[in-house]
């Protein structure tokens, strides 16, 4: 049943204060109508006895004390879904905006959802394929995984995120249904726009949901475009079996608009002016992607966040990386070479990596290979410092080499056209080629057997 009421008791940014409240309840919605005329959506983030704290999704700046009334709905923030939402586009209160009208839901879903019980969830397993070869090689995605992408200002992480929705797979083999949600958080709208046209001229959109928050929509539907695109996941992967892939950019974003609401909130902040929940809030997201026994689905996720001033070590990436599973990270050096992805292959890591590659998932010397390569860059920086110092004319044979396997690798393995799709073979076979540069003794991270097979001293294969 809902409750009506007349006037508030005070206003503050994007936060009202209604007093004299029964019954409410925290992430109710609130509907809100200014003038007799206007209508408004919000929520409860906070109650008191009889006072509610109310986050309104919109500009306050027409609301005054005694021109709004206020309904409470009586339940939380929902979405209707359906298997319509695959091809269309929504605000970041799931309100479509393609112009193709509102959809017939099949089923509504509160957008806090519920956390998975650890009992219930299956180790993931089978990797996903994204056509880039530093990632598949060496930092592969699994279905179920969370893998987030740490970049910068001004490094293209938007042209790797569309590259990734244009290209990703389960494999040319599988047969299994494969879709994409896409949550973008106080993006410009020429970056909404890049993303709307890759899509469509891509061919890609019929199996992409898109929820859109823009720069200039209010701060608080900031907060509700990731739960909106997670609860469209999870009722794609649980409901309807399909193996869901969820990008989040830009997570940073999401972090600025909590912390703009809690200092209206009036709370302590903790490091980085940052609020305390914040770790908490990350993972009630993060945490939101698996694999479920039972299920055929699966709910993978890569978030996207940019490091104020490249700074790992802030409160963003780091409590990001206490809850993921990894994480690849775009350098900044390797941008300023027009190397295309950007990725440093060597602080970038998949930690389920090695339980969703190999012989049964993509070919056997694909371990090996990823080992020698990570093995083998690590020597290029020990040889590039000692240059230098004592110059490249003084190295040792061994070493000139190891430069020489370096700048190959930046420009062949990881760098690689903005449209360019590999395959793993592919991606194994120019690991291969350029192992070749290097002396066969120094190849000490394969096994002896995988090398016998895939490795003859001056062929390439």
């Amino acid at each position: 049943m809902s409750i009506e009421y007349l006037g508030l008791s005070e206003i503050s940014g994007p936060l009202v204060v209604l007093e004299g409240i029964q019954d409410a309840f925290y992430e109710e919605v609130v509907e809100f109508v200014v003038d007799k005329n206007r209508r408004k959506k919000g929520r409860i983030i906070a109650v008191d006895k009889d006072k509610a704290v109310i986050q309104v999704f919109d500009s306050t700046d027409d609301m005054s004390l005694k021109n709004t009334h206020t309904r409470l709905n009586g339940r939380p923030m929902e979405i209707g879904l359906s298997l319509e939402i695959l091809g269309r586009t929504f605000n970041g209160l799931g309100e479509p905006i393609d112009g193709l009208g509102r959809i017939a839901p099949e089923v509504v879903r509160d957008v806090n959802g519920l956390p998975l019980n650890p009992c219930t969830r299956e180790y993931p397993r089978n990797y996903i394929r994204t056509g880039i070869s530093a990632i598949d090689g060496l930092a592969t995605l699994i279905r179920g995984q969370k893998l987030p992408i740490f970049s910068g200002n001004g490094l293209p992480h938007d042209q790797l995120a569309a590259q990734i929705v244009e290209q990703a797979s389960l494999g040319e083999e599988s047969e299994e249904a494969f879709g994409i949600v896409f949550a973008a958080m106080g993006v410009k709208y020429d970056v909404a726009e890049f993303f709307r046209r890759r899509f469509e001229e891509s061919g890609v959109s019929s199996h992409v949901t898109m929820f859109l928050n823009l720069s200039n929509d209010p701060v608080a539907e900031r907060l509700i475009a990731p739960k909106m695109a997670l609860t469209a996941a999870e009722y794609l992967a649980f409901e309807k079996n399909m193996h869901i892939l969820v990008i989040l950019t830009d997570m940073t974003s999401y972090a600025e608009a909590m912390r703009e609401i809690s200092a209206s909130k009036g709370e302590i902040p903790s490091r980085k002016g940052y609020p305390g929940y914040l770790y908490s809030e990350f993972a009630a997201l993060y945490e939101r992607a698996g694999i479920v026994r039972g299920r055929e689905g699966s709910v993978t996720q890569i978030p996207i966040l940019t490091m104020p001033n490249d700074d790992i070590t802030h409160p963003i990436p780091d409590l990001t990386g206490y809850i993921t599973e990894g994480q690849i990270v775009l350098e900044r050096s390797l941008h300023q070479k027009n190397v295309y992805p950007p990725i440093n292959v060597l602080p970038s890591l998949s930690r389920l990596m090695k339980d969703g590659i190999g012989a049964e998932y993509t070919r056997e010397d694909h371990q090996d290979v990823a080992n020698q390569l990570f093995s083998s860059y690590a020597r290029v920086g020990e040889a590039r410092d000692l240059a230098s110092v004592i110059g490249e004319d003084e190295l040792s044979d061994t070493d000139q080499k190891y430069l020489e396997f370096g700048k190959s690798f930046e420009q062949e393995f990881v760098a690689q056209g903005p449209n360019e799709n590999r395959t793993i073979e592919e991606t194994l076979d120019i690991g291969w080629k350029l192992l070749h540069i290097l002396p066969r003794e120094e190849l000490d991270r394969i096994d002896t057997k995988i090398l016998e097979k895939y490795y003859s001293q001056g062929e390439v294969r």
